[in-house]
């Protein structure tokens, strides 16, 4: 007796997207506003501002944009402090970057004052999945893993206008000018170990 299960097809609103994320699913009897959201939550989080923009330029009226934006936060698909704790974490997974500037991208976004100043607590001791104890997780180990990239296994220049240009591009990259000057003494100060004659 054949007792396999026929393949059951996912609900269209929970199918897995080409990213691996899964879709929000769409709240009973969706009305065209949270259908519009919902399609645009399904590529990333994205936070209350971005929802309200996008809604508006689909042509939804103000009072539907206010409950959808506030029917969707009480379900959890939007919430601007778990997207800055999201934002950070990709920059320092993917383009490490300074606080200043991880700041401002979010102000960008519309991420709320006292949202991003909660952020800057928790960014400065991130807490980490095992999986992901190799991120950095404060100023000067970003602003290393930036000069890394930048470099990609050339040397640090030892001429002063080339170290300043690589001061500038940090600097570009959101880290304060002490933060800047220590990790550039600091790779100098690795080259010259590395270079240094061992002694027999």
């Amino acid at each position: 007796m054949n007792t396999a299960q026929p393949n059951r097809r996912q609900p269209r609103a929970e199918q897995t997207s080409v990213r691996g994320r899964r879709r929000p699913k769409a709240p009973a009897e969706p009305t065209p506003a949270i259908e519009v959201a919902v399609r645009y939550l399904g590529t990333r989080p994205r936070t209350r501002w971005e929802v309200e923009r996008r809604l508006r330029r689909a042509g939804i009226e103000e009072p539907e944009i206010a409950a959808t934006v506030e029917r969707l936060t009480e379900l959890g698909y939007l919430d601007d402090a778990a997207f800055a704790r999201w934002w950070g974490e990709q920059r320092d997974r993917h383009d490490p970057r300074g606080r200043r500037m991880v700041e401002a991208e979010l102000r960008q976004r519309g991420v709320p004052r006292d949202v991003i100043e909660v952020f800057r607590d928790e960014h400065d001791e991130p807490e980490r999945a095992p999986e992901d104890a190799g991120l950095p997780a404060d100023e000067p180990q970003r602003a290393a893993e930036a000069l890394a990239r930048h470099l990609r296994g050339r040397p640090l220049p030892s001429e002063p206008k080339a170290l300043q240009r690589v001061g500038m591009y940090l600097m570009r990259r959101g880290f304060d000018a002490d933060v800047v000057r220590s990790t550039i003494r600091a790779a100098a100060a690795g080259m010259d170990a590395t270079d240094a004659p061992i002694d027999e």
